[in-house]
C-alpha cells in the first residue's frame, strides 16, 4: 500500500505518467477494463482517469464483501475500535495528499477539503468509542419456564453510495457506521471524484480493515442506472444507504423496494432561515450568508430561504451584504467553482425567472460572465413569490431567496411550504419562542441561532418529507445497521 500511495503522490505533483483510479476489490486494487476522464471543474482540464465498473466488477465487488462477512461480524469491539482509531491517525497523516484530490476533482477551496477530513477524523474517533454500546436484551416472558434474549445483528453486506459535494463526509459516513455495526460494505464512488474515495478507502486498508470489509468501485456516468441496478439486486445486498438528489433517492427507493430491501436515504432539502424582530442581526447576517454560500451553495442543508421579520428587513439586508462581502471576498476574488456548467446555468435560469416575474436582486449579478463556466458568484434575491421556480426547487447553488414575514404563523407556513424537511435554522433571543418554531417546522434538525449547514458525528443527522428517512451519525447511526433477532429457551 505504502508504494502505491506514494506513486499516486507523485501523480498529484506531475512527476509520473496519467494516472487511473483503481478499485478496492477483495483488499487489491483492481484496474478494469474500461476507463473514463475525470476533468477538473476549476479548469475544465482533465486532472486523470478512472475504471469504469461492468458487472464482471460488480459480481467481484459484492462478492469479495460477502465473503468477509463471515469472519468480520465475529470481530469483537475492541478489534474494530483499534481500526478506527489507526485510521484516524492516517488520515490526519495523509491529510495534504487527500485535500489535494478533493480540491482537484471538485474544484473545492482548501478550507472546504480540510474541513471535510477534520470531520471525517471525528466520526471516526466518536465511532470508535461506541461499538460497544451496541447491545440486545433479556426480557421477561410470560411463562417462567422460558426464557429470551434479543440479539442485535448486523444485516450482511450493505450498499452505499456517496456523492461529491462533502465526499469525505459523506463517503465516510456511509461505510463507517455499517462496518462498526459488523457488516461488510460495496462503496459505489461517485465518477466526479473517485480518486478523493479512492483516498478515504486507502485509509482503512492502510490501518488493517481486513480484505473485503471494505470494497469500492466506480462507474462511467452514462452506466449510472445499469450499475447501480445490479448492485441493489445482487442477492448478497442486504441494505442500502444513498446520499444525493431527491429524484434519484425516488428511483433508489424504488429499486430497493421492489427487492424488499431496506434503504437509508439522506436526500435534498429547502432549508429556511427565519430572523426575528429580536434577533441578533449581526449573528444572524454572518450565519446565514456562510449557510447559504459555503461551498458554493451546493450542499444539502444550505439555506435557500431567510424569512425576516418585516421590522429589521432593512438593517438585515443591509448586514446580511456586508457579511457576504467580508465571508466570501467580495468582486476581486476569483468566483466560487461549482460541480459543472450545468448547475451554474441551473442556478442563472432560477434567478432570471424570479427576476423575470417581478422579484428583485439584493445581491450578485447572475448574468455575470466569470473566468470559467463553472464559476458562479453569491446572488440574493428579493420578492420571491409561489409563482416563480426558485420559491420549490432547490437550488444547490449560490442562490438564496428573501423573503419579509411579520408572524410567526407566516413565517411557518413558508417554512413548511416545501416538499423537502432536511434542516431549518431560527434567529431569535427569546429561547420560547425559538423552540416554539423548532416543534413547528417540518425538518430532521432546527438550529437556534446558527445557520443551517451543522452536521457532527454526536448527532443524528437525516430529513422528513422528500428529504428521506433513516439517520446517520451518533448511537442512532449505528442502530440502522443492526436487525433484532428473537431467541427464546426453555430452562
Amino acid at each position: 500500500m505504502a508504494q502505491t500511495i506514494q506513486t499516486v503522490v507523485a501523480a498529484v505533483n506531475g512527476e509520473s505518467s496519467p494516472y487511473s483510479v483503481p478499485f478496492f476489490i477483495g483488499g487489491k486494487e483492481v484496474n478494469p477494463a474500461k476507463s473514463f476522464d475525470v476533468a477538473s471543474p476549476a479548469t475544465g482540464k482533465v486532472v486523470h482517469q478512472s475504471g469504469s465498473a461492468s458487472d464482471v466488477e460488480v459480481k467481484a465487488a459484492v462478492g469479495a464483501a460477502e465473503k468477509a462477512f463471515k469472519t468480520w461480524k465475529k470481530t469483537t469491539s475492541k478489534e474494530r475500535r483499534d481500526i478506527f482509531l489507526k485510521a484516524a491517525t492516517v488520515l490526519e497523516a495523509r491529510k495534504a495528499e487527500l485535500g489535494r484530490y478533493m480540491m482537484d476533482e471538485t474544484g473545492a477551496p482548501q478550507v472546504w477539503a480540510d474541513f471535510n477530513i477534520d470531520t471525517s477524523r471525528d466520526f471516526l474517533l466518536d465511532v470508535a468509542g461506541r461499538i460497544s454500546t451496541i447491545e440486545g436484551s433479556a426480557p421477561s416472558t410470560q411463562d417462567a419456564s422460558i426464557g429470551a434474549l434479543i440479539l442485535k445483528e448486523p444485516f450482511g453486506v450493505v450498499l452505499a453510495i456517496a456523492p461529491w459535494n462533502a465526499p469525505y463526509i459523506l463517503s465516510m459516513r456511509s461505510v463507517l457506521y455499517p462496518i462498526a455495526a459488523g457488516n461488510t460494505a460495496v462503496l459505489k464512488a461517485s465518477e466526479s471524484c473517485p480518486r478523493t474515495m479512492w483516498g478515504l478507502c486507502s485509509v482503512f486498508h492502510e490501518a488493517g480493515l481486513p480484505a473485503g470489509v471494505l470494497n469500492m468501485i466506480v462507474h462511467a456516468p452514462a452506466d449510472a442506472p445499469a450499475i447501480t441496478a445490479a448492485l441493489i439486486a445482487s442477492p448478497e445486498v442486504k441494505k442500502i444507504n444513498f446520499t444525493g438528489s431527491t429524484g434519484v433517492g425516488r428511483i433508489i427507493g424504488r429499486l430497493a423496494g421492489e427487492h424488499i430491501k431496506p434503504v437509508l436515504l439522506e436526500l435534498g432539502g429547502k432549508a429556511s432561515a427565519i430572523v426575528w424582530e429580536d434577533a441578533d442581526l449581526d449573528n444572524a447576517a454572518f450565519e446565514c450568508a456562510l449557510g447559504a454560500f459555503l461551498n458554493a451553495g451546493q450542499i444539502c442543508m444550505s439555506t435557500e430561504r431567510i424569512l425576516v421579520h418585516k421590522a429589521v428587513r432593512a438593517a438585515f439586508e443591509q448586514k446580511l451584504v456586508g457579511a457576504i462581502d467580508t465571508i466570501f471576498g467580495g468582486a476581486h476574488n476569483d468566483a466560487p467553482v461549482l460541480i459543472n456548467a450545468l448547475a451554474v446555468e441551473k442556478n442563472k435560469k432560477l434567478v432570471q425567472d424570479a427576476l423575470g416575474k417581478g422579484a428583485s436582486l439584493l445581491y450578485g449579478d447572475a448574468a455575470a460572465q466569470e473566468t470559467t463556466a463553472t464559476r458562479m458568484r453569491p446572488v440574493v434575491i428579493s420578492g420571491v413569490t409561489e409563482a416563480m421556480d426558485v420559491y420549490r426547487t432547490e437550488s444547490f447553488g449560490p442562490c438564496v431567496s428573501l423573503f419579509e414575514i411579520e408572524t410567526e404563523e407566516e413565517a411557518l407556513r413558508i417554512a413548511n411550504d416545501t416538499e423537502y424537511g432536511l434542516t431549518s435554522a431560527v434567529f431569535t433571543e427569546d429561547l420560547r419562542r425559538g423552540l416554539r418554531f423548532a416543534k413547528e417546522i417540518e425538518s430532521g434538525a432546527v438550529h437556534i441561532n446558527t445557520m443551517t449547514v451543522h452536521d457532527e458525528s454526536v448527532l443524528p443527522h437525516g430529513g422528513a418529507k422528500a428529504s428521506g428517512y433513516g439517520r446517520f451519525n451518533s448511537s442512532w447511526g449505528l442502530g440502522e445497521w443492526v436487525r433484532t433477532k428473537t431467541v427464546t429457551f426453555k430452562y
